[in-house]
């Protein structure tokens, strides 16, 4: 039987002289960050900057000590993520270093810069070799690509789509370049909405199957005969014409994000940590943030980021219902609160893939530190 993983949690008390940016130095120390090799290297911090009007993200505080830490240590951090495949306030780097910025994302704050990942259109990208169930390549954005440590901090809550989103879904779907998102979301080819089409080239210019053509009226169309799906149409068209259409099951969507995860980390030393509070009931990537299911809990820390997802739900699983929150809504009485809020997913599904592939484990000892 596998090692049992081991994962440090501290809960949110506090005491003077011992607020909570030091219990997260003091955790994250003890959890062993200080064993990899930073010196000199590049050091990814990847998280989720938040979508404009939503407060759920990490407060730029906690991000401000980790980076003092790893200079300390000799890295040279920076903050990254990639753009996302929908439009909004992080679909393309200028947005999305305009919506980080706002949201105390920046030099001044932080004491360090954010590298957008996967470049100005979301088509800046290194394919890297999978061969596992579901995906034969990954697209991961270059800058994280081309780090040498990466270092994950995620705010832990519920996903409408993958039932929850923690360390997994922070490193595999939000490493993943634009058309690496569409491969994940998608099993089958985009579309061409004609009404939002305004003939600029953009997409046609970027197709590396050349299926864009143009019809009768001067739109953009797509021969399906020849097209991959790869979903590079969708990452440079800059007026929604271009969309992905949503197939799939919700097993599959889990088991590429596994393999995408697995894309980042099986040749880079890495570290993880879990916020879990604010646990709002679906994705950070929304433009507002529902009230937290649970009350605040803490953050967990480790190098095993299957251990850290699986103990952060426990975590949760095991706190009491907010009242007044999605989950009460919906007369929550016991089990799994995630499944609960949605009933159409099945989280399981990625721990269990990202177990199968060497990612880590679900068995863990939880170390509490006061």
């Amino acid at each position: 039987m596998t090692e049992a993983s081991r994962i440090y949690f501290t809960d949110m008390r506090t005491r003077p002289g011992h607020n909570l940016l030091d219990k997260l130095e003091a955790l994250v120390r003890a959890a062993g960050i200080e064993q990899l090799d930073f010196k000199g290297k590049f050091v990814a911090l990847k998280l989720h900057l938040g979508e404009p009007g939503n407060l759920a993200y990490i407060r730029p505080n906690y991000v401000a000590r980790v980076v003092r830490l790893v200079r300390e240590l000799g890295g040279k951090p920076f903050l990254t993520d990639c753009s996302t495949l929908y439009t909004g306030g992080r679909s393309n780097a200028v947005d999305h270093l305009q919506s980080a910025q706002e949201n105390g994302f920046n030099r001044i704050a932080v004491g360090a810069d954010v590298i957008i990942a996967d470049g100005l259109k979301g088509t800046d990208y290194r394919e890297i070799p999978v061969h596992l169930k579901q995906c034969e390549t990954a697209k991961i954005g270059t800058a994280i690509a081309d780090a040498d440590v990466i270092v994950s901090l995620t705010h832990f809550k519920g996903h409408e789509q993958t039932g929850f989103g923690g360390a997994f879904k922070n490193i595999g779907m939000g490493s993943g370049s634009r058309g690496g998102k569409m491969q994940m979301h998608s099993d089958s080819k985009p579309k061409i909405v004609a009404e939002k089409c305004v003939a600029c080239g953009m997409c046609v210019r970027a197709c590396p199957q050349q299926t864009i053509l143009w019809n009768a009226d001067d739109k953009a169309s797509i021969d399906y005969t020849r097209c991959v799906g790869c979903g590079q149409c969708v990452a440079v068209c800059m007026y929604g014409a271009a969309r992905p259409v949503f197939t799939g099951t919700n097993d599959a969507l889990n088991e590429k994000i596994a393999e995408y995860a697995w894309a980042v980390l099986h040749d880079k030393p890495a570290f993880h940590v879990s916020f879990v509070m604010n646990v709002s009931p679906n994705c950070d990537c929304w433009n507002m943030n529902d009230a937290p299911i649970v009350p605040d809990i803490g953050i967990a820390a480790g190098f095993d980021p299957v251990a850290l997802d699986q103990a952060c739900v426990d975590l949760v699983n095991k706190a009491s219902a907010a009242k007044g929150s999605a989950l009460t809504d919906k007369d929550y009485k016991e089990g799994d609160k995630f499944t609960h809020v949605h009933p159409d997913t099945n989280w399981q599904s990625c721990l269990a893939h990202a177990e199968d592939i060497g990612l880590g484990t679900r068995r863990y000892e939880l170390v509490t530190l006061p």
